[in-house]
């Protein structure tokens, strides 16, 4: 298991005093976690961020009991995408957890050599789960789209055992379309009537010229 060491934040130095000597603000809380303002070393959650992303338990050390969490939010710089702050949320031991665990797509669909089309209609699945068996993805495999109107709906992705599903079963998940080619249609010259009514609507007003010399 991942773990991450912190150190419990006073109330003396600021946020931004913080992120200048490297260390990122964060605070964990859960059912029975009161909210705990924490400091952790920037490129060590970095490291653990892209290990393990929202869906792997960390555990963190250095402050009371060890504690088994989920990155339950991250606030990143809008420009540098460098993490500015991380909610933790502490599991309850012996309590599953409500997820939503992302789809990754495997296989290649016959189909597709038929001119069918793949449509990933849903890229995460909510499931309630016990924290030990929680999955960091949910593998569906395409190769069994055979024809144009096969699919896959959320009741066919394999789950852990202990998973409970929190999204439709009937809903799709992937399906085989049909490819649609939409082709430009010819420029379709002009009448002789229509010439006409162009040239008509353009040609000077007759006696026009005669009627301006007048006023003058």
């Amino acid at each position: 298991m991942i773990s991450l060491a912190i150190i419990k934040r006073g109330g003396k130095e600021t946020a931004d005093a913080l992120r200048k000597g490297g260390i990122m603000p964060a605070v964990f809380y859960g059912p029975k976690e009161a909210s705990t303002a924490i400091a952790i070393p920037l490129p060590a959650f970095e490291r653990v961020w892209r290990e393990s992303g929202e869906t792997t338990i960390i555990t963190l050390t250095g402050v009371g009991e060890p504690k088994e969490v989920l990155i339950q939010d991250v606030a990143e710089h809008p420009v540098t995408g460098t993490p500015l702050h991380a909610d933790f949320y502490v599991l309850e031991k012996g309590k599953k957890i409500e997820i939503a665990v992302p789809i990754e797509f495997e296989g290649v669909a016959p189909a597709e050599k038929e001119g069918g089309v793949v449509v990933k209609v849903l890229h995460e699945i909510e499931i309630r789960v016990t924290p030990a068996e929680l999955p960091q993805h949910l593998t569906v495999d395409i190769s069994a789209l055979q024809a144009i109107g096969d699919h896959i709906t959320v009741a066919q992705v394999k789950l852990p055992p202990s998973a409970e599903l929190m999204t439709d079963p009937e809903e799709i998940v992937v399906s085989i379309t049909e490819q649609k080619i939409i082709e430009e249609m010819p420029t379709k010259p002009p009448t002789d009537e229509e010439l006409a009514a162009a040239e008509g609507a353009t040609a000077p007003v007759e006696g026009a010229e005669a009627g301006d010399e007048k006023k003058e």
